[in-house]
Protein backbone atom coordinates (compact mmCIF):
# COMPACT_ATOMS: atom_id res chain seq x y z
CA UNK A 1 0.00 0.00 0.00
CA UNK A 2 2.83 2.43 0.87
CA UNK A 3 4.42 1.81 -2.53
CA UNK A 4 1.19 2.73 -4.29
CA UNK A 5 0.90 5.99 -2.33
CA UNK A 6 4.57 6.83 -2.99
CA UNK A 7 4.15 6.42 -6.74
CA UNK A 8 2.03 9.59 -6.83
CA UNK A 9 -0.92 10.38 -9.12
CA UNK A 10 -0.80 7.03 -10.90
CA UNK A 11 -1.13 5.29 -7.53
CA UNK A 12 -4.05 7.50 -6.57
CA UNK A 13 -5.77 6.67 -9.87
CA UNK A 14 -5.16 2.96 -9.26
CA UNK A 15 -6.67 3.16 -5.76
CA UNK A 16 -9.66 5.11 -7.09
CA UNK A 17 -10.13 2.57 -9.88
CA UNK A 18 -10.04 -0.34 -7.45
CA UNK A 19 -12.54 1.38 -5.14
CA UNK A 20 -14.85 2.12 -8.08
CA UNK A 21 -14.61 -1.48 -9.29
CA UNK A 22 -15.56 -2.74 -5.80
CA UNK A 23 -18.58 -0.41 -5.64
CA UNK A 24 -19.74 -1.47 -9.12
CA UNK A 25 -19.28 -5.15 -8.24
CA UNK A 26 -21.33 -4.71 -5.05
CA UNK A 27 -24.05 -2.90 -7.02
CA UNK A 28 -24.27 -5.72 -9.56
CA UNK A 29 -24.31 -8.35 -6.78
CA UNK A 30 -27.13 -6.47 -5.04
CA UNK A 31 -29.03 -6.17 -8.33
CA UNK A 32 -28.75 -9.86 -9.22
CA UNK A 33 -29.46 -11.13 -5.69
CA UNK A 34 -32.39 -8.81 -4.89
CA UNK A 35 -34.15 -7.64 -8.04
CA UNK A 36 -33.93 -10.74 -10.23
CA UNK A 37 -35.29 -13.22 -7.63
CA UNK A 38 -38.20 -10.82 -6.94
CA UNK A 39 -38.95 -10.65 -10.65
CA UNK A 40 -39.04 -14.46 -10.83
CA UNK A 41 -41.43 -14.69 -7.85
CA UNK A 42 -43.86 -12.17 -9.38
Amino acid sequence: MDEIVRSGPAGAIAVAGIATAIVVALWFAFYFLVFLPRGVIH
